[in-house]
């Protein structure tokens, strides 16, 4: 349950934010250029949250297959690539803040790889679906 909630939460809220938030913004009438600076500030502490999450999820999923799951198991190659475009999407806004092409290709990699982890079933301990009993 932890790796859905999780994955809800950063996963839903990269997406919520650029086809939810940001065009409301624009349709209230906000000048765009306040709209660009909430939507910077926000992609910041939404990629540095999606990072947070993304490495609990690889120790969840180090739990729960073991290390070598993060190169065999495609979830944990998404995942692996998940923290390598927060963490280059970090790097470059500290680093080259004018680069916008560079951080819109690390948060479009980094919400594509979420979206392919969402469609990938929760890994289980032991191999077997736990059933609810009556």
């Amino acid at each position: 349950m932890l790796w859905q909630l999780t994955q809800m939460l950063w996963v839903g809220g990269l997406w919520l934010l650029h086809l939810g938030l940001l065009p409301v913004l624009g349709r209230i009438g906000l000048a765009p250029l306040l709209i660009n600076e909430i939507s910077s500030m926000l992609n910041t502490l939404l990629v540095g949250f999606s990072a947070a999450c993304v490495a609990f999820q690889v120790l969840v999923l180090v739990q729960a297959k073991g290390l070598g799951s993060l190169w065999r198991d495609i979830r944990g190659q998404l995942l692996l690539m998940a923290l390598y475009a927060s963490t280059m999407y970090l790097v470059v806004r500290m680093q080259w803040p004018e680069a916008e092409h560079w951080l819109l290709f690390s948060y479009l990699v980094l919400g594509f790889s979420g979206l392919l982890l969402v469609l990938q079933p929760v890994p289980g301990w032991g191999g077997r679906v736990r059933e609810a009993h009556p």
